[in-house]
């Protein structure tokens, strides 16, 4: 990682956001499930106007609050047909290339999903590839909770997810 440029005093810029998604499962069994960018064949998905990736959504909202850059539906709302069925992985990139022009660049992100369903384990090392790779080599982690059977998420009514951005202005 390129370490922080700073304003001329030695003062990194750092900026830091939170972002959080939510989607109820869909009643449709048809319906595909994506998570963290990656396709989970064995999972019903949920209902939303892109692709539903509660992840790739907490994360951009995560960088769009760190920048000053509204939030997901400012920017890929359900009013812009062309994110009707994106991927999370172009919605990443895409805000990417929005904070990049903003002048900064990311530190980490950091995610946590909280659901019953899928289990991340097994692939967490793919899915933290692909994220990093949609968001230009980023350091990205991934985490995730049952929340014990509490709440909407834990009744297996649906998914969710929290993430933070860390990022730098790029003088």
């Amino acid at each position: 990682m390129t370490p922080p440029t700073t304003d001329g005093v030695n003062n990194p810029q750092f900026r830091t956001g939170v972002g959080v998604d939510a989607h109820a499962f869909s009643k449709d069994n048809k319906r595909q499930m994506w998570l963290v960018g990656l396709h989970w064949p064995d999972e019903i998905g949920v209902e939303a106007h892109s692709d539903g990736d509660v992840a790739a959504h907490a994360i951009c909202d995560a960088l769009f609050a760190a920048a000053n850059l509204g939030d997901l539906g400012t920017n890929f709302g359900v009013d812009r047909s062309e994110y009707a069925a994106a991927s999370g992985a172009k919605l990443l990139a895409e805000a990417l290339q929005l904070i990049t022009a903003a002048g900064y660049r990311i530190s980490n992100v950091s995610v946590q999903i909280i659901g019953n369903r899928p289990k991340l384990g097994s692939r967490r090392g793919e899915a933290i590839a692909l994220l990093s790779k949609a968001l230009g080599g980023a350091d990205v982690s991934i985490s995730a909770t049952t929340t014990d059977g509490l709440g909407f998420t834990g009744e297996g009514k649906g998914i969710a997810a929290v993430a933070s951005a860390l990022i730098y202005k790029s003088f």
